[in-house]
């Protein structure tokens, strides 16, 4: 059986102690140009042998091979259900109508969400969505409605409602590398709007141990409502 890369080699010296969620798809940045779709890598049953609590999958909605994806994660979490294990989209947009700017627009955001809740996502990563509406369809809806999205905690609570109205986890990734009161200062706005919170891999594996302990200790303490 092919190794399914560090989750594989280090899954058995974490069991139990960290939630893992096996990636079930992914791409690579040697195949050129705009990649809008990825390679199924595993399966569900890899993730059950390996001790997961979930797996995970990219869908590109709006891209050429979205209609393709869509079928491959309806089975996935048909399956995943079945077996217990929790289904985590993420739900990046791309190509089609959408702009390269819109990618991350308020409207392509929440429209990414929904999508992913329709799909069965039980959590679902998005991108932090910018005050910007992109589809022409959809600019006279926003107006008419009046939906707040001058600050990013009003953009993230739109995303929230557009996600099953709040009955959805949802997380947002951390974007490019930033320096600590930038990243704290986003994390309190997606708490303000009701966000579960964020994805800050790079923000923290960047740093030193001691910084980055102590920046996920600034995280804390605002979920905590310490901070």
């Amino acid at each position: 059986m092919p190794p399914l890369g560090p989750l594989e080699f280090g899954a058995s010296r974490h069991a139990g102690e960290i939630p893992l969620i096996l990636k079930l798809n992914s791409a690579n940045s040697l195949s050129g140009g705009n990649v809008n779709d990825q390679a199924l890598t595993a399966t569900v049953d890899d993730a059950l042998r390996l001790g997961c609590v979930g797996v995970g999958f990219t869908l590109y909605p709006g891209s050429d091979a979205c209609y393709g994806m869509q079928e491959e994660l309806k089975d996935i979490i048909r399956e995943a259900k079945a077996k217990g294990l929790v289904p985590v989209v993420w739900s990046y947009p791309r190509g089609g109508k959408i702009s390269k700017d819109g990618e991350t627009a308020l409207d392509i955001i929440a429209y990414a969400a929904h999508m992913a809740a329709l799909m069965g996502a039980t959590i679902i990563k998005v991108k932090p969505p910018k005050a910007a509406i992109d589809l022409d369809a959809a600019k006279a809806s926003y107006q008419k409605a009046e939906v707040p999205m001058e600050t990013l905690a009003d953009r993230i609570r739109h995303v929230m409602q557009a996600s099953f109205n709040g009955q959805r986890v949802v997380v947002f990734s951390g974007g490019e590398a930033k320096g600590t009161e930038g990243v704290l200062e986003e994390i309190r706005q997606i708490a303000e709007g009701g966000g579960h919170g964020a994805i800050i891999g790079r923000n923290s594996f960047q740093r030193s141990r001691q910084q980055a302990l102590e920046l996920l200790d600034g995280v804390i303490k605002i979920y905590l409502g310490k901070a």
